[in-house]
């Protein structure tokens, strides 16, 4: 009995908060200007009424009337303010009870008497699920066609400045970064004993070379496990509730602008192809895209090969001079390199390359500066 009447309580408590999303969706939408966003409110105005007139005819099989829906001042308060904001905070706020809904849907389905509550219920909570998602990305304001188009080519731009290429620069300036500071440290600690720094800049080139090679190889591995695992519980989706992903993709296609027969023909026939729809629903929910991950064996390469050259620049003069003249060239052909490695970044920045550059030549000069400083002081201990 006591379970019953908790069923009972928080059958009434859902009748009570879907009437009340009802009032608040159909509040927004009325002072809506934006044609996509007000349908998209409507729309889920009418389905928060239809899940309240649901529980209310279950109430009444239980011999439970539902009564007249009221509200307390506070709340119809609360509702004012809440519609009198900015439309994309309504859609953030509605997202977080959309998800509050979907928690109490599954404690409703854990007290479910009958095996037809509990599939009410589920369906239910995906039909929250779905208006949740679909509300964060009304939130996040992709709906409107220029901030989508600005968000798809700020991935582009991102993809190719990021990739091997990016990879590559950035690379070569870790290796002279750390080798012409290994190089000057030593050489200060030892009086420009050409071995010894020889010696400290090839073991600095080796280390530095395999580390970024190594870093990069498994942040893209990982980058791309993470991808392949979201389109795994996507695809899971797809599979167990075909008609919440089919409903959610038509939200999505709404909010870019289509009507709602359009979007749910465009939904229909994407149902179709299944691996289609997993695709273009990665992209909309998820923002995943395969073509934003680079290959891990490509990037290792870059990145080895690139840290490895820039590493070399500050040991090459001690190859073939030593004492002040090694220093002295390694300073100066070091400290070129900082300038055009930091031109380059423009590849991948946008900056100004005289900036850039003079910026890294900078930072090299003074990295040089500190460490060479920290060698003369070991110096003395080094008997």
């Amino acid at each position: 009995m006591a379970d019953t009447r908790r069923f009972i309580e928080e059958l009434h408590r859902a009748w009570r908060d879907e009437k009340g999303a009802a009032l608040t969706y159909a509040a927004a939408a009325a002072k809506e200007t934006d044609m996509r966003r007000r349908d998209i409110f409507l729309r889920m105005a009418a389905e928060e009424e239809k899940h309240a007139e649901r529980w209310e005819a279950r109430l009444r099989e239980l011999g439970e009337a539902a009564g007249q829906y009221s509200e307390t001042e506070t709340e119809v308060r609360k509702r004012r303010e809440l519609v009198a904001k900015d439309p994309l905070i309504i859609a953030s706020t509605m997202a977080a009870a959309e998800s509050s809904a979907d928690g109490a849907y599954e404690v409703l389905a854990s007290l479910a008497p009958t095996e037809g509550d509990r599939r009410a219920f589920a369906e239910a909570g995906m039909a929250e699920r779905a208006h949740d998602r679909v509300l964060k990305d009304m939130a996040a304001g992709s709906e409107h066609p220029q901030s989508a188009l600005d968000r798809i080519l700020g991935r582009e731009r991102h993809v190719r400045g990021g990739g091997w290429i990016g990879q590559a620069i950035y690379g070569i300036n870790d290796g002279l970064g750390a080798a012409f500071g290994v190089v000057s440290g030593v050489a200060g600690a030892t009086h420009v004993n050409s071995s010894f720094v020889l010696l400290s800049g090839f073991a600095s080139m080796v280390a530095s070379a395999l580390s970024m090679g190594s870093g990069a190889y498994l942040a893209v591995k990982s980058e791309k496990e993470v991808h392949e695992a979201e389109l795994g519980r996507e695809r899971n989706e797809i599979k167990e509730h075909p008609e919440e992903e089919r409903e959610e993709l038509s939200l999505f296609y709404q909010l870019k602008g289509f009507s709602e027969a359009e979007a749910n023909a465009m939904a229909a026939k994407m149902a179709e192809n299944p691996e289609e729809m997993l695709r273009t629903l990665a992209h909309e929910e998820l923002g995943l895209s395969e073509q934003a991950f680079a290959n891990p064996l490509r990037s290792a390469a870059s990145a080895t090969v690139a840290t490895a050259v820039g590493a070399a620049v500050p040991v090459l003069p001690y190859l073939f001079t030593g004492g002040v003249t090694a220093l002295v060239t390694s300073f100066v052909i070091s400290t070129l390199a900082h300038f055009a490695v930091g031109a380059a970044k423009v590849v991948v920045t946008g900056r100004s390359w005289w900036k850039s550059g003079l910026e890294m030549m900078v930072i090299g000069l003074a990295e040089a500066g500190i460490t060479y400083g920290i060698g003369l002081l070991v110096a003395p201990l080094l008997g």
